[in-house]
C-alpha cells in the first residue's frame, strides 16, 4: 500500500466513497481485531470521517445512481457505531439501506448490479451488498432483510450456476440482450476468478450475521460448500492458486491471479473455522495461502507486495467490455494495488484465525 500523505491520509483512500476504499479499510480492521492494536481502527475512522458527515450524509454518494458499489464501503459503519456510539455512523447506514429498499431490480427482485446496467446482476454486487444488508438486519433487529440477502445470494447464484463445472459465470443480463450473454440463458460466457471471489466472499461474510433458525441458512451454507466444491477442482495442483479464467488453465496468456486466489483463501478458511464447510477445505485454504506466499508475495526493505493482481473487469459499458476469454486476459496486471492488497490482508488474518491464532 502507498504511505500515506503529509496530513495523515491516503492518497486512494481519501478520494472517494468507493468499493475498493471499503473492501481495503474492512480488511484493516480485521488487522486491528487480530493484532489488538487500535491504530488501525483509527485509521478506519479518520478516513471515514472523510465522508461521514455529522447529520450522517456521505460526501460523493448519491443514492439515486443506484450502484451496489457504493454500499460496499458501508460495511465498516457498524464497527465504528458500536465504538463510539456516535449517532452519524448509524445515520450513514440507513441512508445505504435506503438505496437497497429502492434499488431497481429483476422480474424476480434480483437488484441489478448498477441503473447504468439494466436487468444485470453480476456476482461482485452481491460482496457489494449482502454482508451490509445482513449485519443491518442483526444490528438492527429487522428480520426481513435477512429474507432480502439470502433471497439475493441464493438468485444469482441459481442464475449463474454452470452444472457441468459447477463455476458461476460473471454476470447474468435477465433480458438476454447484451453482446457479452448467451441469448437463450443471459448468462455470459466465462467464469472469472475475481468474480467467484466477491461470491464466495458474500456468502461466507453474509453468513456470519443470520440466525441458526433462519430457514435459508442451510440452503445457503449447501450453496456454499458446493460451490467452494467446484473451486477446489480448479486450484492448480502445483501452486496452489487460481487462474485469472479460471477452468482454461494455462490456456493462452491466463495467468495465476493473486486477488481471487487470495479472495478463496479467506473464504475456505473462514468457512471452516465457523463450521459452514467439512471435508478438505482447510487443506485447500493452507494450500492456496502457501501458493500467495510462494508465487506472487515478494518482501523487500519497503515492505511486502503483491503481484499479479487483474487491474479491473467487467462486462458492457463504454468502452465495451465484451466478456471473452482475451478480454479477460487482456485487462491491465498490476503489483500492489489495494484491489489485490486488501484480499490478502483478509485471507492472512483468516489463516492465523484457522491455525489457532484468534484473540479471545
Amino acid at each position: 500500500m502507498r504511505s500515506t500523505n503529509e496530513r495523515g491520509y491516503h492518497p486512494e483512500l481519501e478520494q472517494r466513497w468507493m468499493y475498493v476504499n471499503g473492501m481495503t479499510l474492512k480488511a484493516l480492521l480485521h488487522v486491528g481485531e487480530q493484532t489488538g492494536d487500535d491504530t488501525y481502527g483509527e485509521y478506519v475512522r479518520k478516513h471515514t470521517d472523510l465522508f461521514v458527515q455529522e447529520d450522517g450524509t456521505i460526501r460523493t454518494y448519491t443514492l439515486e445512481d443506484y450502484n451496489l458499489d457504493q454500499i460496499n464501503q458501508g460495511k465498516v459503519l457498524f464497527s465504528l457505531w458500536k465504538k463510539t456510539s456516535d449517532k452519524k455512523y448509524a445515520q450513514a447506514a440507513s441512508e445505504l439501506i435506503l438505496q437497497i429498499k429502492g434499488h431497481p431490480r429483476t422480474s424476480e427482485g434480483g437488484l441489478w448490479h448498477k441503473k447504468i446496467y439494466p436487468f444485470q446482476m453480476w456476482l461482485d454486487g452481491l460482496y457489494m451488498a449482502t454482508p451490509f444488508i445482513a449485519e443491518y438486519a442483526r444490528v438492527f433487529d429487522i428480520p426481513e432483510l435477512f429474507d432480502e440477502a439470502a433471497r439475493q445470494l441464493l438468485l444469482v447464484e441459481r442464475h449463474t450456476r454452470d452444472r457441468q463445472t459447477g463455476l458461476l459465470h460473471h454476470g447474468w443480463d435477465e433480458s438476454g440482450e447484451q453482446q457479452w450473454c448467451e441469448a437463450t440463458t443471459g448468462k455470459s460466457r466465462h467464469f472469472w476468478s475475481r468474480g467467484m471471489g466477491w461470491y464466495a466472499m458474500a456468502i461466507v461474510d453474509a453468513l456470519e450475521h443470520f440466525p441458526k433458525d433462519h430457514p435459508q441458512r442451510g440452503t445457503m451454507m449447501g450453496v456454499f460448500e458446493r460451490m467452494m466444491h467446484a473451486l477446489a477442482r480448479v486450484q492448480d495442483p502445483i501452486t496452489g492458486l487460481w487462474y485469472q479464467v479460471l477452468n482454461r488453465g494455462e490456456e493462452g496468456t491466463n495467468y495465476l491471479e493473486a486477488s481471487g486466489s487470495s479472495m478463496f483463501v479467506y473464504a475456505a478458511a473462514k468457512g471452516v473455522r465457523l463450521k459452514y464447510l467439512s471435508g478438505p477445505f482447510k487443506e485447500v485454504a493452507l494450500r492456496g495461502f502457501q501458493g500467495l506466499l510462494n508465487e506472487l508475495i515478494e518482501e523487500d526493505a519497503s515492505g511486502v507486495h503483491v503481484n499479479g493482481i487483474c487491474h479491473g473487469a467487467g462486462l458492457g459499458g463504454n468502452p465495451y467490455r465484451d466478456g471473452s476469454f482475451e478480454y479477460y486476459l487482456g485487462e491491465k496486471i498490476v503489483k500492489d494495488a489495494l484491489m489485490g492488497m486488501a484480499p490478502f490482508l483478509l485471507a492472512s488474518v483468516e489463516i492465523e484465525r484457522l491455525q489457532g491464532g484468534e484473540r479471545k
